[in-house]
């Protein structure tokens, strides 16, 4: 079984001019990323714009990366949708394709309720088959929040429910038979700190060095260097939520040259008052955020 752990991070997904895939990108950003901290990666999930993504599109993003880091890191399918039927179906393939591991996220619109979700997840941890499926609760974005009894009652009834992104701040402690994952760059030192594995993050695209070195201190039982290094962070973690996710990921990722910030409608290019923001956050951190003319897809 795949390992969870670590600085886990929810890739974004490379688009070209025209907006469409950008598969040599998303090889290119994986490496990068494998190099420069990441335990694991999430491919097709909020950050990597999966609404806009045809299932497809999400299967050949999940090819590309496995065949890049696979060997490496622990690659892991967003296959949660707001459709249990069309859910368990990509679940099912993204297994079959060799995901280490699927992020299922909580139907959202439809607002089912306790029943409906157990009846949800379940029927996913059976298209899953052997992989690992982790829970992802973000009530921000799907209106419904999963209590942790309720979290636990869902693992104890599929024995391939492992993990749970927790992006519920308020919530973020141990839950029986889970392994909570920190959903929130800013709660990733906590959720550490309590015992947890680690997060699934998104500033570590630009700094996943600094937020590996958190994780590797924590594991060394080194709080006082972690908490400095995370201390030193916090501009970076403001500077990704100063509008939409993400748009900041992709606009700083853009400013270290890494990758363009094409995304796709919904998503639109972050303002000049956003982007500086951002840009000021990077340059505190003794980056070049004068790169921008240099992008590399």
């Amino acid at each position: 079984m795949a390992e969870i752990k670590g600085v886990i991070t929810a890739m974004v997904t490379p688009f070209d001019a025209a907006g469409e895939l950008d598969l040599d990108a998303a090889r290119r950003l994986a490496r990068y990323l494998v190099e420069n901290g990441s335990h694991g990666l999430v491919v097709a999930g909020t950050t990597g714009e999966a609404p806009t993504l045809a299932d497809e599109e999400k299967l050949a993003l999940l090819g590309a990366v496995l065949a890049e880091v696979g060997e490496e890191a622990t690659v892991i399918a967003g296959t949660g949708t707001n459709d249990t039927r069309h859910s368990a179906a990509l679940t099912k393939r993204a297994c079959e394709a060799g995901a280490h591991a699927v992020l299922t996220v909580t139907p959202y619109y439809n607002k089912p309720n306790p029943a409906g979700l157990r009846a949800h997840f379940g029927e996913l941890a059976r298209a899953a088959g052997e992989t690992p499926v982790i829970l992802y609760n973000i009530p921000s974005r799907t209106v419904i929040n999963i209590p942790p009894k309720l979290l636990a009652q869902i693992s104890a009834e599929n024995t391939n429910v492992v993990a749970v992104k927790q992006a519920n701040d308020d919530e973020l402690a141990p839950i029986e038979g889970l392994a909570v994952l920190a959903g929130n760059d800013g709660t990733f030192l906590r959720a550490l700190e309590i015992g947890e594995p680690g997060g699934v993050l998104v500033a570590s695209h630009v700094v996943g060095p600094q937020m590996r070195a958190i994780y590797d201190a924590v594991q060394a039982g080194d709080g006082e260097r972690a908490r400095q290094i995370d201390g030193s962070l916090q501009p970076v973690y403001e500077a990704m939520s100063v509008t939409s996710n993400p748009i900041p990921v992709k606009t700083a990722l853009e400013l270290l040259g890494v990758i363009a910030s094409h995304m796709r409608l919904p998503m639109v290019p972050a303002s000049e008052s956003e982007r500086e923001q951002i840009r000021a956050a990077l340059a505190a951190l003794d980056h070049d955020p004068d790169q921008a003319g240099r992008i590399t897809a």
